[in-house]
């Protein structure tokens, strides 16, 4: 089992992890309180921007309402704002149950390293983000109308769809787009931080536990540190290699003082082993390290070139 299949010339590592835990996925940060399973979109901070965008919405909502009263009053109508709020609260509700979709889509694009792929997450993220915004208005609006003793005709067709979607395409783009540049922006102040940690003030080991034992190693010895389901795995430059259980988030956290930095989603580098970088056309690197050996870095976390450049003084071919 090749656990890092994107870097070259590394050794091949056997399988060791144990049977049960070998065909897991290889998620390289533990599950964050909140949306659990396969909508890992939102967790810890994100509910905050969830709680603005939903405030937002129903304040669009609520001014859409207001609007279409007071249109209707002046084309000689009667001035009737519970049909209007009620058919923008139904709608704002949807989108706002809904939302955690594009909270998980824009994880997987930033993840997926390529544009084909991530347009194709995107497009399928609108159609299923409209398709159960579509469906869970009209069953809204269809229950309430019969509690109250009257009903409601979606009035079903090509063009009506059309009509709803169009406007999902928007919502989606536009709340899409902000988590997309929030992701990014906290990337960038990740990078920044690990940049101006600097070089390590405390003790210069690190210390590895290998089921009852303990091992240190010198963090210069450190060539990469990999995800592998439930454990890391320590790459060192003598050609051995370290299992340890825990997350790749929380080794980030404790090496970074020695210039362990973020490359991919499943890795982490020692920047005092690189020795060349160079950038690719579709935003993804590769750093070459003093082994010889290069890893590939993703353009998820292109913001940590800066702390390359500034730690290390190359500047990408």
């Amino acid at each position: 089992m090749n656990i890092m299949s994107d870097v070259k010339n590394a050794p091949q590592t056997p399988g060791v992890e144990p049977v049960w835990d070998q065909n897991r996925p290889d998620w390289d940060e533990k599950g964050a309180r909140g949306i659990s399973g396969e909508l890992r979109g939102i967790s810890g901070a994100d509910w905050f921007l969830y709680a603005a965008i939903a405030a937002v919405s129903l304040g669009i909502g609520i001014v859409n309402a207001l609007s279409a009263a007071q249109d209707a009053a002046w084309r000689g109508g009667a001035y009737d704002l519970r049909t209007p709020l009620f058919w923008e609260i139904s709608s704002i509700l949807m989108i706002i149950l809904v939302a955690p979709v594009l909270f998980v889509a824009v994880r997987r694009i930033n993840h997926a390293s390529r544009w084909p792929v991530r347009l194709a997450l995107a497009g399928a993220a609108i159609v299923v983000f409209s398709s159960l915004h579509i469906a869970g208005m009209v069953g809204l609006r269809k229950l309430v109308m019969v509690l109250v003793g009257s009903s409601y005709d979606f009035h079903l067709s090509v063009a009506t769809v059309i009509y709803e979607f169009r406007k999902d395409v928007i919502t989606c783009l536009l709340i899409g787009g902000a988590l997309w540049l929030i992701d990014n922006r906290r990337e960038g102040l990740r990078a920044k931080s690990a940049a101006a940690a600097g070089p390590a003030t405390g003790p210069h080991m690190v210390w590895l536990r290998d089921g009852a034992a303990r091992i240190r190693i010198e963090p210069r010895d450190i060539l990469w540190i990999s995800s592998a389901g439930n454990y890391v795995e320590y790459s060192l430059a003598d050609g051995i290699t370290r299992l340890v259980r825990g997350t790749l988030t929380s080794e980030e956290a404790r090496l970074a003082k020695f210039n362990v930095v973020r490359v991919h989603r499943t890795r982490l580098v020692n920047l005092s082993r690189v020795t060349g970088l160079k950038a690719g056309a579709n935003g993804d690197f590769e750093l070459t390290l003093d082994t010889g050996q290069a890893v590939t870095g993703s353009r998820r976390y292109r913001g940590a070139l800066n702390s390359i450049e500034q730690l290390t003084g190359l500047q990408p071919r």
